[in-house]
């Protein structure tokens, strides 16, 4: 009765807060993130470490084991399993659900740390930790093919993957598919052998001699210039003058020992549409960005690109999920407006006049009051 009695004898002020209401209502639906999904923490977190040629009982007992004795150590873990595989080890850290995620993530990089000096010294990539994030899922595909080979699809798809990942909002385009460049050294280990070259020099030639040097700087009156010994390969013909060995006072290049190819990486992955070879670009978006406005700037990207980009190159979306979305906000719309129509058709049958308005408006006044505190 007291709020009643305030309201009637301030109608002014009332008539403002509902216009308030409505106007920060409409904002904030309008700029509230849509999603099909809702962002769940699961509290796993794996950590999977590779050593090519490595047998399963050798990744348990050299990786597997001085990982997870670290590991151990662990404050709100639940359960800690492990998977040793031909040149893998793979171990899952389960969490207490109360665990805040981003802290479980820090302490196991701490861990791991602690235990990389366990580890074996030619161990050729670091352990990688993951989470489990259902928000990085993708929320598009684009798909690009046509009379190309995959190398130049490639070459398209990473013009086009710079431009998706500025996006706002875009956490990362993950090219899939194409054919990465990569210069083979095949030796001839009979004249390896007649040399009596030990293999690791010639790992450590050829490492040694793919390294930019910096060779610190330089001043020539009143500048100052940096110096810089470039010696990343680009070509073959840029391999095969390198002295891997010496003998008797001779050098030994490598073309005298191996033959050097301009080729391509095994792929790790294939993409292909309606049956033709192509090469994909998954997006993925931060967690609580929108998933439509993302997409909408995505494609005016691709527009934009497409009068650029060789006619013959054909661009498709495929797993778009704002199709998804909008269907289902426009059910929600629906479903408002329906309800919002029922009740007033409801009360103005038994009540009639204007308290029948006032009641019917208290629906989307107290939807708009629930936008307004979300997007806060």
């Amino acid at each position: 009765m007291i709020i009643n009695k305030a309201a009637l004898n301030r109608q002014s002020t009332v008539m403002v807060l509902l216009v308030f209401i409505i106007i920060a209502g409409i904002s904030s639906y309008a700029s509230l993130p849509r999603e099909s999904d809702p962002d769940i923490t699961i509290p796993y977190i794996f950590v999977q470490t590779n050593f090519e040629g490595v047998a399963p009982e050798d990744m348990e007992t050299l990786i597997t084991m001085p990982i997870e004795r670290k590991l151990k150590g662990l404050s709100g873990t639940k359960e800690i399993s492990s998977i040793s595989d031909d040149g893998v080890s793979i171990i899952k850290v389960e969490f207490n659900p109360d665990v805040d995620i981003d802290d479980a993530l820090q302490k196991v990089r701490d861990k791991v740390d602690q235990a990389k000096p366990d580890l074996p010294s030619d161990l050729p990539d670091e352990p990688v930790i993951n989470e489990v994030n259902l928000s990085e899922q993708p929320i598009l595909n684009v798909v690009l093919s046509g009379p190309f080979s995959l190398k130049r699809l490639k070459v398209f798809a990473e013009q086009l993957e710079d431009r998706i990942e500025s996006v706002q909002g875009v956490l990362d385009a993950k090219i899939i598919g194409g054919l990465e460049r990569e210069i083979h050294v095949e030796f001839d280990m009979d004249r390896v052998a007649f040399y009596n070259i030990p293999i690791s020099s010639l790992l450590n030639a050829l490492k040694n001699a793919n390294v930019n040097t910096p060779g610190g700087s330089v001043e020539i009156g009143k500048s100052k210039y940096l110096v810089r010994v470039p010696e990343d390969f680009k070509h073959p013909d840029e391999i095969d003058k390198i002295v891997v060995y010496e003998k008797d006072g001779r050098p030994i290049y490598l073309r005298d020992i191996a033959s050097i190819r301009d080729h391509y990486k095994d792929p790790s992955s294939k993409s292909r549409f309606n049956g033709i070879q192509s090469v994909t670009i998954e997006v993925k978006k931060r967690a609580g960005e929108n998933i439509i406005r993302i997409i909408d700037t995505t494609k005016q990207i691709l527009q934009e690109e497409e009068q650029i980009l060789p006619p013959t190159l054909e661009i498709n979306l495929t797993a778009d999920k704002s199709d998804e979305i909008r269907q289902m906000v426009a059910d929600l719309q629906n479903n408002i407006i329906s309800g919002l129509l029922l009740v007033l058709i409801v009360v103005f049958a038994f009540i009639g006049g204007r308290s029948a308005l006032f009641v019917s408006l208290a629906i989307p006044l107290s939807m708009l009051i629930t936008f307004t505190v979300l997007d806060v």
